[in-house]
């Protein structure tokens, strides 16, 4: 029995056949043409007619295909032809020698990561179909990409944020100075992740050693800082962010105090106030390393903690602060570090640092 979702899949499509050329939607010799047609209106119809329909992730077994000289995974993102790109440190390792304690990092010998460190994926088979980011990077650890095609990418070693224009391997913004770590306003220290406006703002979490959040205009002009009083909102190793502009909120993994945050991002109320709009925190959450959003949902992993919390994916509903699903592969995750969400072909992927891979999920309607 078809799905009230197909049938309206089915509906609406034939009813936009009806109005464009019919040679798109039933000529043979436009079998590709079509393909792309109905995905991108049953993307539509993802965003619209199924926004308040949760979906429960289900792994798609096989995919990708091995990927070789594939190091350490620490990001994910989904450029604007919905495929998955990712980031990953090659033969390089994050270990107990790769900082001082003064957070120098410890490698500036060895030069930059000689291999691609950034590899777009074909969203079907998972082959690699075109790498850039080589002899850059010290130490790649987020990735983001906006609506519009730009790179956002943070590295711990380098104590650096850097955007890159489509196509341009020359970053047109860098934030923070070269290996060197600090608490200023123009320094950052371990750099872990970003988050985009679609209005622009520049989201950065300043991470490892900060523990704070630094929102700029799109110009890279310093807006905001969060908290503005740490008593009120104390976080400890902000390590991902994402942002729920319909809700106004930005959602934080604050990993070493094993909840999820949102304060208020400042679109509606531009007070900022960091009094907690929303927390998350459970007795068996463990230790968040990545949020992403969907429909208002969140979407989480968590890593190792403690031996009884179980590694495993989250789906959080902001309103009810709470966990209301809870997923993983058939064979379990490991080390979870980054995880998006292309909402065109409503696709989850999560990247992982040992072993180095990346999972890809379908996002499956509950009901």
């Amino acid at each position: 029995m078809a799905t009230r979702s197909s049938q309206s899949h089915t509906i609406l499509f034939h009813l936009v056949c009806a109005i464009v050329p019919s040679v798109i939607c039933f000529s043979p010799q436009n079998a590709d043409l079509k393909n792309l047609f109905y995905s991108d209106v049953t993307g539509l119809l993802n965003l619209q007619t199924d926004r308040s329909v949760p979906v429960h992730p289900v792994e798609v077994q096989g995919w990708p295909k091995k990927l070789p000289n594939l190091g350490q995974v620490v990001g994910v993102a989904v450029n604007p032809n919905h495929q998955p790109v990712i980031f990953h440190r090659g033969p390089r390792k994050w270990d107990e020698t790769s900082f001082n304690e003064s957070h120098h990092f410890q490698y500036i010998h060895e030069g930059p990561i000689p291999v691609d460190t950034i590899l777009t994926l074909d969203s079907d088979t998972g082959e690699v179909i075109g790498s850039w980011g080589n002899n850059f990077f010290y130490l790649p650890h987020g990735l983001t990409i906006d609506n519009y095609g730009y790179y956002y990418m943070t590295d711990v070693g380098l104590h650096q944020v850097f955007k890159f224009k489509p196509g341009s391997r020359t970053p047109s913004l860098v934030f923070g100075q070269r290996f060197e770590p600090g608490s200023g306003l123009h320094h950052l220290c371990k750099p872990t992740d970003v988050a985009v406006a679609t209005t622009g703002e520049i989201f950065i979490a300043d991470g490892y050693c900060n523990s704070r959040i630094l929102k700029y205009d799109s110009n890279g002009n310093l807006l905001y800082i969060i908290p503005q009083n740490e008593e009120l909102l104390p976080l400890k190793i902000p390590h991902s962010i994402t942002l729920l502009q319909d809700l106004d909120l930005l959602c934080i993994a604050d990993r070493e105090n094993m909840r999820v945050v949102c304060p208020g991002a400042g679109f509606r109320d531009f007070s900022m106030s960091s009094n907690p709009v929303v927390t998350v925190q459970e007795p068996d959450i463990g230790r968040i390393y990545a949020v992403t959003s969907y429909n208002n949902r969140i979407y989480a992993v968590n890593g190792p903690s403690l031996p009884m919390v179980q590694i495993r994916g989250l789906t959080i509903d902001p309103m009810d602060e709470a966990v209301t699903d809870q997923w993983t592969t058939a064979e379990g995750l490991q080390s979870p570090h980054d995880l998006e969400i292309c909402h065109n072909t409503s696709s989850l992927y999560v990247t992982e640092t040992e072993p180095g891979r990346v999972v890809k999920f379908r996002l499956m309607p509950l009901y």
